[in-house]
């Protein structure tokens, strides 16, 4: 019989995977527009506290493997109730909140390979809409396509992206633009925070390796490595191609480009050819990844239901998968259509930022049973809470209607725990 489990180059990729899916291409742009020459600190310093943060999940992981993963460690420090309910539906519409971005980026390079309307604005929302349509087909016919686009995808933009590495820093020897990563050209120590917390969903996929959890062998040695190696892995390569971008286009240019910067970035050292590979990579990286947040979104939704958080209808299926596959879909199509990319980045950043302390929470809440260093985990949570707060001040201060959307998505998903909590209590009492 040939053994379910996986090892830990699984599991790395699993992180990896995760991590390195549409968001340095989607958020990359940002980033350099709030940050200039600091910009490989801001991903330095997101990546600090993802780090941080990846030692309860380490933890929790390794004291309770399951299939919900973050779900399940949320239920497990406060019980299942309206805060944790709260929390997990904040983090399926978080899920929600990342295909959106991944569409928004697949919609923001593909009319550079491919015109529809001549419009560039139209094109990208055909092009958003059409490939979460093609994804969500892609989920309902067959879960194990997924699993292969999934290993193919991993494979093909980490190559790439490695190249553009290599090939990148050898293209900064004598660049002009290279003196802009000089500190003299960085942003105030508060606005390189606030871009590295604009782009924290480039992160936040590590989260991912806690629904492997059970599946992995030798868990004691392989989960802490899994989760360890692929963030330093990822904080390298972000670091790294954040300082390839920044030393190869002027700050103008960046701007300018800011959607498809990373591609933009490829024109110095390998012209229109290192163009099309680049937008080639962000179009199989942003499909693969809005391929397996479908997956990962409906089976989170699933979970939530299972532990009566949500309707026990959302535990039923459609065309053999579960009914939250549909709903993920369609609130995803509505978001993509209605939101700018600043505005759903911000939203995603103020989700899992909220996430991931209160999972640094529970990991300090449960550290005697964990065995952990109860001052690690609260650590992370300081951490978090002070970097959302910073993002919330950033971004109040130049756009308010970002704050005003990412807290309204707080508030609908405690209102929306709230009612179901108070309905199914009235049922019962009747």
């Amino acid at each position: 019989m040939v053994s379910s489990k996986i090892g830990l180059k699984e599991a790395m990729a699993i992180g990896i995977g995760g991590m390195v899916g549409g968001g340095i291409f989607a958020v990359l742009g940002l980033a350099a527009d709030l940050a200039k020459g600091g910009t490989p600190i801001s991903f330095l310093i997101a990546g600090l506290i993802a780090f941080i943060t990846s030692y309860s999940y380490v933890k929790l992981s390794l004291t309770y493997p399951d299939r919900g993963g973050t779900v399940k460690f949320i239920n497990k420090g406060f019980g299942v109730g309206v805060f944790s309910g709260s929390m997990n539906n904040l983090l399926w519409v978080s899920y929600i909140i990342m295909l959106a971005l991944y569409a928004s980026a697949f919609g923001s390079y593909a009319p550079n390979l491919i015109s529809i309307t001549k419009n560039p604005l139209v094109d990208a929302h055909i092009f958003s809409t059409a490939i979460i349509v093609l994804a969500a087909g892609i989920n309902y016919y067959s879960i194990a396509v997924v699993g292969k686009i999934e290993s193919y995808a991993v494979v093909i933009k980490l190559i790439i992206l490695l190249a553009f590495v290599l090939i990148g820093l050898y293209g900064l020897v004598g660049n002009p633009h290279v003196n802009q990563l000089s500190p003299e050209n960085w942003e105030s120590s508060f606005k390189l925070v606030a871009a590295g917390m604009v782009i924290f969903v480039a992160y936040e996929g590590f989260e991912l390796i806690a629904n492997a959890a059970p599946d992995i062998k030798n868990p004691k040695s392989n989960i802490p490595k899994a989760y360890y190696y692929s963030i330093i892995f990822v904080i390298i390569l972000y670091v790294v191609i954040a300082s390839v971008t920044v030393g190869s286009l002027p700050f103008s240019k960046i701007a300018s480009a800011q959607d498809y910067v990373l591609a933009e970035a490829a024109k110095p050292m390998l012209g229109h050819i290192g163009f099309t590979i680049i937008t080639i990579a962000a179009l199989i990286s942003t499909f693969s990844a809005i391929n397996a947040s479908l997956y990962g979104g409906s089976r989170v939704n699933y979970e939530i239901a299972q532990d009566d958080e949500l309707p026990h209808a959302f535990t039923y299926k459609f065309w053999n998968q579960p009914i939250g596959l549909l709903v993920t879909t369609i609130i995803t199509l509505i978001v993509v259509n209605t939101l700018k990319l600043e505005s759903i980045s911000t939203a995603g950043s103020v989700g899992f930022l909220l996430i991931f302390a209160i999972v640094n929470l529970v990991g300090f809440l449960l550290a005697h049973r964990t065995t952990s260093n109860r001052w690690i985990p609260l650590v992370g949570c300081v951490a978090c809470v002070a970097a959302l707060l910073v993002l919330i001040r950033q971004q109040y201060s130049t756009n308010k209607m970002d704050v005003y959307i990412a807290f309204g998505i707080i508030l609908f998903c405690f209102a929306m725990e709230a009612i179901y909590k108070a309905t199914k209590k009235t049922k019962l009492s009747k």
